[in-house]
């Protein structure tokens, strides 16, 4: 906490996502001066909620996955324990579509021997990983070479591929093993297997007490951890349609922005860049102008689209029993996945009916994303059909586009760290976080504005 008889540091935090959320929340906590410069009319970034005649639409991230120690203390912090609902006993089941069926993936050993969906030469090669020794690779990998060295093809195909078009919407022939999943990256580097690697670390968190990570949301959707934080912002702290144009130093730091119709300028003691890459690209640092993060508007950023469709029960003949189905590209098919929304969290249809959300586009089929809502609900439903038995229109839908979605950490991406790492060390006072730096997961970037607003209280009392 600052000290009674100096003034009130004053700080700017750029972008009104996650990120920037958090770290304006504590740094208000820690008795921080918070401006928030959001461009567009609202907080949460990709994290969105709608309710509509009793259906809980998420228009971007779906769940949480709670094994952040810090994203938990938050919740409690925030005092939205109360509002909190874990995923269900069924979500547990994942299913991967192999030849036109729905296959759960094996969860266990027992299962593993039992599975349709890998062979059993596929079978015995995940036992043989287990005789893999470390390795310190010199060079980065793809993400596909490297499971693929692993485990074989088949893992790439039907186990990597759909996996990866889950979280990030991407190309495991292009993403960066060491930086889009640097989990394992380390475990290949301490114990050589995966799955070696993978006990090791269930065994390390039960012995540190920490329960396993759980799947959560809240009662009313993500949007409700993004609007307890704002709420918990002094009056006057948010600045909404502020295109902030450029920041210089000179005695303090000096904020030029736009609020539409007029040029602003605000002076702060230090400021927290928490924009997607593309933002970052453009922002003016310095009196002459200069864009030293311009390299990361070659991020790749795929388009991603959702469709929210609800039907009555008797609708679906499959029983969606589990968090959803995931489509390898070797499949052939339009869609990337289908969560089962209404059998992952209670409140997400109405009586007697269910909830589907379906997503498109990502690297694999970026063409898909862009088309009008009326051609992709064609393409869907005959998928939908074939893989759930989903017959006749749904009673309700809702399409959800993102132009430009999940920042891809593929092969190269660490040129745009040293940028990011670059930019900080020549302006002190400026720090940077985000999915562009920190992880693409909701609990990445809150992770990532904690850590900042810690950095900054840390070298501030050090001056």
């Amino acid at each position: 906490m600052p000290q009674s008889n100096r003034t009130p540091r004053t700080v700017a935090v750029i972008g009104g996502g996650i990120t920037g959320l958090s770290a304006a929340y504590r740094l208000s906590s820690q008795g921080w001066v918070v401006r928030l410069y959001e461009q567009s009319g609202r907080l949460g970034g990709s994290i969105r909620t709608e309710i509509a005649g009793g259906w809980l639409i998420e228009c971007g991230p779906n769940s949480l996955l709670e094994g952040e120690p810090a994203l938990s203390e938050l919740i409690r912090e925030l005092g939205l324990e109360s509002e909190l609902v874990a995923g269900s006993s069924s979500a547990k089941k994942r299913f991967i579509v192999r030849r036109g069926m729905l296959q759960p993936l094996p969860m266990s050993p027992p299962a593993l021997f039992t599975t349709r969906l890998f062979s059993v030469g596929m079978r015995l090669r995940i036992f043989g990983e287990l005789l893999q020794k470390p390795r310190q690779r010199s060079e980065d990998v793809s993400l596909e070479q490297f499971i693929r060295e692993h485990f074989g093809q088949e893992a790439v195909d039907y186990g990597l591929n759909p996996f990866v078009s889950g979280i990030y919407a991407g190309a495991p022939a292009l993403l960066s093993a060491k930086y889009a999943f640097p989990k394992l990256w380390e475990i290949e580097r301490q114990h050589g297997s995966i799955i070696k690697g993978m006990i090791a670390s269930a065994k390390e968190r039960k012995a540190a007490g920490l329960p396993k990570p759980r799947i959560v949301s809240f009662r009313k959707g993500l949007q409700t951890l993004a609007d307890t934080l704002a709420s918990h912002l002094p009056p006057g702290a948010i600045r909404f349609g502020a295109r902030v144009e450029r920041i210089e130093r000179n005695e303090r730091w000096n904020v030029r922005w736009n609020n539409g119709q007029a040029g602003q300028c605000d002076d702060v003691d230090a400021i927290v860049l928490a924009l997607p890459a593309e933002a970052l690209a453009t922002i003016e640092i310095g009196s002459i102008g200069r864009h030293p993060l311009a390299l990361l508007k070659d991020v790749a950023h795929p388009p991603v689209t959702s469709l929210f469709l609800g039907y009555r029960r008797n609708q679906i003949k499959h029983p969606l029993d589990g968090f959803g189905a995931l489509i390898p590209a070797v499949e052939r098919r339009n869609e990337l996945g289908i969560l089962f929304s209404s059998s992952l969290f209670p409140g997400r249809a109405p009586e007697g009916h269910v909830a589907l959300t379906v997503m498109v586009g990502g690297m694999r089929q970026p063409e898909l994303a862009r088309l009008p809502a009326e051609k992709l609900l064609e393409i869907a439903r005959k998928d939908l059909r074939e893989l759930i038995g989903a017959e006749g229109d749904p009673v309700f839908q809702r399409m959800t586009s993102w132009p430009a979605a999940i920042p891809q950490y593929d092969l190269g991406h660490a040129r745009f760290l040293e940028a990011i790492d670059a930019c900080e060390k020549a302006n002190p006072g400026l720090l940077i976080g985000g999915n562009a730096r920190d992880g693409i997961a909701v609990p990445n970037c809150i992770v990532s504005g904690l850590r900042l607003a810690k950095a900054l209280e840390q070298t501030s009392e050090s001056r």
